[in-house]
């Protein structure tokens, strides 16, 4: 309740006479409780309610990043201040090494492993099954930070010889700045909630399409990710995406390699958008997959639906086994109303999806999904039953373009997309066909030994979440030429130059300096604050965070 001008006064003279001893101090009164604001004219206290779930749910769902140390962002910010950008760029600096790439020459890179979710069976109790997998994932949190501890340790080192792996790849091509700047930490995925979505989506999928980015796949498909899906019972597909973006040269040239490195997995390329001119010849771009990619999809998972209709060898060398085996997946799938769905069922959302399992036999999931099906007499055996849908996962790492391929699929707009990695926090079911349904997966930072500034620059880290922007803002500058792409102006251009008005005797007066400016990444963000005309509440200085972060 708002005061009046009098008890405010009262109160103050109140208070004064307290500290002066004249009177003394009032009781304490208790604070309420629990105190919560009535709801507003037209909103019920259940809806808000639901809208406090709702809240709370989407920040257990927040991917979660280790912290930087303080004395690595005090120590790049002073040198992103007074380390001068390499002019002019050289062409070699910004090729990536294949090897390089996949961060696989350190032995220690084949240690690091996505977590597995721990057995289980029907039987065991939700807590039970929670417990577990918190357990689990405690060990592996240990195991990894460990091994992710000693690789930064190890590059940081000011005696360490020849090149390692962060200051090899695109991170620092400058020798002089490789020697003076620290290696910067990696990132990973630390919520447990948020792997769990993985292993769900996983554990209910039996076709997986991996997307990976075209402009740089092997970033987005580490050996800790390849090794999990190796383990895993469903079959998996390489989806190179923002084909349009890379252009066919460079798709085709990463399609070879893949195949040459991977040549057990299907690999296929897509676009999602299609561009289109808008209100005041504006560009457009909307959700849209051309028939060619989207019959090379289809003709993909044709080819491994057929593959797992087929009895493995183990069980086709043996008469019992292959009477007792039965597919995996639904045997009849209508492949050419795939092309062209449509129809109210398409792009329905599912719900809560449920493993597509035979009915009646308890056990681990890894058992559940066994190509290989034991016999059993037991009383109370159930009858194996089919899959009613034939179940597609997408899964990839953030920012690869998960969502805006299942919108593109079904030619609206269905799940949410943005460029800001990490928008969607839980998987999502949706039918493609009566037949068909597909599960959406949030995107996560696989464990991989790739500088933090490489993970900023691909995309698979939101920039906003970064607390070191003017370490990557170097980093991206000695790559690229930020002063000349974003057209700015040196912020020394801003201000007169003094004169000197000293006397000098013949002969004494100091050579001129050289006038030549060079850029840092403070000036880089300091200049393009000045160009939007960003400055801060308090100081009205060029507010660089701003800068950084745009």
């Amino acid at each position: 309740m708002r005061r009046s001008g009098k008890q405010r006064k009262a109160e103050l003279q109140l208070k004064r006479a307290v500290k002066r001893g004249d009177v003394a101090p009032p009781e304490a009164q208790p604070r309420r409780k629990n105190f919560r604001r009535p709801p507003k004219l037209g909103h019920s206290l259940d809806a808000r309610l639901l809208a406090d779930d709702a809240s709370r749910a989407a920040r257990k769902l927040q991917s979660q990043f280790v912290k930087i140390d303080p004395v690595f962002l005090e120590t790049t910010k002073h040198l992103a201040a007074t380390l001068p950008l390499t002019r002019p760029i050289s062409a070699d600096v910004c090729l990536l090494g294949v090897d390089h790439a996949q961060f696989g020459t350190d032995p220690v890179n084949d240690q690091l492993n996505v977590p597995r979710r721990p057995k289980w069976k029907y039987t065991m109790s939700k807590d039970d099954v929670d417990a577990n997998e918190q357990g689990c994932f405690r060990r592996w949190m240990t195991q990894t930070e460990a091994m992710v501890e000693r690789w930064h340790n190890q590059n940081n080192q000011p005696d360490a010889s020849g090149t390692d792996l962060a200051s090899a790849g695109p991170s620092i091509p400058d020798t002089t700045v490789q020697e003076r700047m620290p290696c910067p930490p990696t990132h990973f995925e630390r919520n447990l909630e948020v792997w769990r979505q993985l292993w769900r989506v996983t554990e209910i999928s039996q076709i997986l399409l991996c997307l990976l980015d075209s402009r740089c796949p092997p970033l987005h498909f580490p050996p800790s990710l390849e090794s999990y899906l190796a383990s895993r019972r469903a079959k998996v597909i390489l989806v190179l995406t923002k084909v349009d973006i890379a252009g066919p040269e460079r798709a085709e040239a990463w399609t070879a390699y893949l195949r040459k490195r991977h040549p057990g997995l299907p690999i296929v390329q897509v676009e999602a958008y299609q561009q289109k001119v808008g209100e005041q010849g504006r560009p457009v771009y909307e959700s849209h997959l051309p028939l060619p990619f989207r019959e090379r999809l289809v003709s993909a998972m044709r080819q491994v639906h057929e593959e797992m209709l087929i009895p493995p060898e183990r069980v086709r060398s043996d008469e019992a086994k292959l009477k007792r085996w039965n597919p995996p997946v639904k045997r009849e799938i209508d492949w050419n109303g795939l092309l062209h769905a449509h129809g109210k069922k398409v792009g329905s959302v599912v719900g809560g999806a449920a493993m597509p399992k035979g009915k009646g036999k308890e056990d681990t999931a890894d058992d559940a999904q066994e190509l290989e099906q034991e016999a059993s007499d037991s009383e109370g055996q159930l009858e194996w039953q089919e899959p009613e849908f034939l179940t597609v996962g997408l899964i990839g790492q953030p920012n690869v373009g998960k969502s805006s391929l299942l919108n593109a699929l079904f030619g609206i707009h269905k799940v949410r997309a943005s460029r800001t990695p990490g928008k969607t926090k839980h998987f999502q079911t949706l039918f493609w066909s009566p037949d068909v349904r597909l599960v959406d997966c949030p995107g996560l930072v696989m464990p991989a030994f790739t500088p933090m500034d490489t993970q900023v620059l691909c995309g698979i880290l939101p920039i906003s979440r970064v607390s070191a922007i003017p370490f990557c803002i170097h980093q991206i500058g000695q790559l690229l030429p930020l002063e000349t792409i974003l057209g700015l102006t040196h912020p020394s251009t801003n201000s007169a130059p003094v004169e000197d008005k000293r006397t000098w005797r013949d002969g004494k007066q100091p050579s001129a300096k050289d006038n030549k400016m060079h850029w840092t990444a403070t000036e880089i963000m300091t200049a393009y604050a000045n160009k939007k005309g960003w400055v801060t509440a308090k100081a009205g200085r060029p507010d660089i965070h701003r800068a950084g972060n745009a």
